[in-house]
């Protein structure tokens, strides 16, 4: 899609909302499947590190928060251990329960994949004045967290790692 510079694509420019969003996920995800490719990453295992960016989840709450069944968590999570990127810690509420958490190679992978990646979108969204950054911002917020708690989950729930939150 292309607009007209300072201003609103003309009509026959426009995308269908549901176009548009199939359109944008590509691109978002061929940025992403990108930055996983350096590090040797597929798509599921950049979204468990992102998810325990700032989450230490038990393994039935990874599950969850990734829409997958426990069993494929288990061998996600093995596999991220074997690399060094992740370990299990016993919960401290419930014996029974491991939580998992990234090691400090893992938090370093996280840390210089997001800044990539944020820089990758940044470049994306220059193309958009600042006012529409920020009403886009807004909407894909109210989009993602009704969807989020529709599923019981909280966006903004995270582990005291002395950082503000971010999604995940």
């Amino acid at each position: 899609m292309t607009t007209r510079t300072g201003g609103a694509p003309a009509a026959r420019e426009q995308l269908s909302p549901v176009d548009g969003l199939a359109q944008l996920s590509f691109l978002v995800y061929g940025i992403l499947e990108r930055r996983a490719r350096e590090h040797e990453l597929s798509m599921i295992q950049i979204r468990l590190l992102g998810v325990l960016r700032d989450r230490r989840p038990t393994m039935n709450e990874l599950a969850r928060l990734l829409d997958l069944d426990k069993s494929s968590v288990t061998g996600l999570v093995d596999r991220a251990e074997r690399r060094g990127l992740v370990t299990r810690v016993p919960s401290t509420a419930d014996r029974r329960s491991m939580l998992v958490t990234l090691t400090d190679h893992g938090r370093s992978l996280v840390s210089d994949r997001a800044a990539r990646f944020e820089a990758d979108m940044s470049l994306l969204l220059e193309r958009l004045e600042p006012a529409d950054r920020d009403a886009l911002s807004g909407l894909i917020s109210r989009l993602l967290v009704a969807y989020a708690a529709d599923h019981g989950i909280d966006l903004f729930a995270t582990i005291d790692t002395g950082r503000p939150p971010a999604g995940g």
